[in-house]
């Protein structure tokens, strides 16, 4: 069968190959790929950034955004031939640590987990592809192509989670929402949010095109230019830039007693205006601010980004999926442009 596999830490190793099919140990369930998303952690294993090989093997198959059609259900139950489901990326630690132990395994301790077209353990980005019955997930089937948008929306529902945990610390009445960053994942947080009846506001660079369009049909409130300038101060922040100059102004802007979530993961940036880092504390420590890191999801995360999907407009969901490439076409697939939000390599009709 066909597969896009990459050799980790190689740059510019990525290619369509010939690959045995998937041995029946990788689980019991046989998947027909349907479409995998593609985002930056793979453009990032493309060009040499990191990634690593299942043991023993040399290359990696990538993708972690997945959507498939069962052909086998294996022992599996709950499934049967015909189901949409995608595969869950990260599996527990063999330790276990005590957090993968207890299923939150994205809380993982001691760093000995392994994702799929990541960290020693094959993506999807194959013509077929195995998955253990325990992580597998059958989605709504009137969802078609765009299940391939649960993994990102998986990461949102966690980041909300942690969010409502922080401030429930307190008395705490959230209403206004920032969100930073208007790609898959910034709008997949603005359309949580929405269903939750918050006043949501997305900000992005970007000043007309089919971001600006898709989160004013949502009914938020997009805004260009930086955080400083917005002329309020949010409760909540949801940070999906990974810009450090934006991650500043946060700090910055939120609210008293303010939650700030950061998802984006990059580098660079300065504190705003020179400000010492004492005094950034300070700033969080007067106002009872906290920032808080989410990454990864757990098997609950995945039954709550699900019912999520499930409820959204699938007209709005259709114009996330701004371009389909073929797998032999998975080079353009992999050169984003700034109209593109989420790109899919299609291996098969939904």
């Amino acid at each position: 069968m066909k597969a896009i596999t990459v050799e980790p830490m190689v740059a510019g190793s990525a290619r369509l190959e010939e690959i045995p099919e998937p041995d029946a140990r990788e689980g019991s369930v046989l998947v027909e790929a349907i479409a995998v998303g593609v985002c930056g952690t793979d453009t990032e294993i493309v060009e040499g950034k990191y990634g690593w090989a299942p043991p023993g093997k040399v290359n990696l198959v990538l993708g972690h955004e997945s959507l498939g059609r069962v052909l086998d259900p294996g022992s599996s139950a709950l499934l049967k031939k015909g189901d949409l489901v995608v595969g869950i990326v990260r599996h527990p630690d063999p330790v276990p640590c005590p957090n993968c132990a207890v299923g939150e395994w994205d809380m993982c301790r001691n760093d000995q987990y392994t994702e799929r077209g990541i960290k020693e353990h094959n993506g999807f980005m194959s013509e077929r592809w195995r998955v253990e019955p325990e992580y597998t997930m059958k989605i709504d089937a009137s969802l078609g192509l765009l299940g391939v948008l649960l993994e990102p929306t998986t990461v949102v529902a966690k980041a909300w989670e942690q969010v409502i945990a922080v401030g429930q610390r307190a008395f705490w009445e959230p209403r206004i929402v920032l969100v930073t960053g208007a790609g898959p994942i910034g709008l997949l947080a603005a359309l949580l949010g929405k269903q939750r009846r918050l006043d949501i506001h997305v900000l992005d660079r970007m000043d007309s095109g089919p971001k600006v369009e898709l989160v004013r049909s949502l009914g938020a409130t997009y805004h260009s230019g930086t955080v400083a300038k917005l002329g309020f101060e949010p409760d909540i922040i949801i940070e999906c830039t990974g810009v450090g100059d934006v991650i500043a102004d946060c700090i910055r802007a939120v609210g008293a007693g303010g939650v700030i979530c950061l998802t984006g993961v990059g580098s660079g940036g300065r504190l705003q205006g020179g400000l010492p880092i004492a005094e950034t504390a300070a700033h969080c420590v007067l106002k009872n601010n906290v920032v808080v890191g989410s990454v990864n999801a757990n098997k609950r995360h995945w039954y709550k980004a699900s019912e999520a999907l499930s409820k959204a407009d699938r007209a709005w969901l259709a114009q996330m999926v701004t371009r389909r490439e073929r797998p032999a076409d998975f080079a353009k697939a992999l050169a984003r442009s700034a109209e593109d939000i989420k790109v899919v390599i299609q291996f098969a009709e939904a």
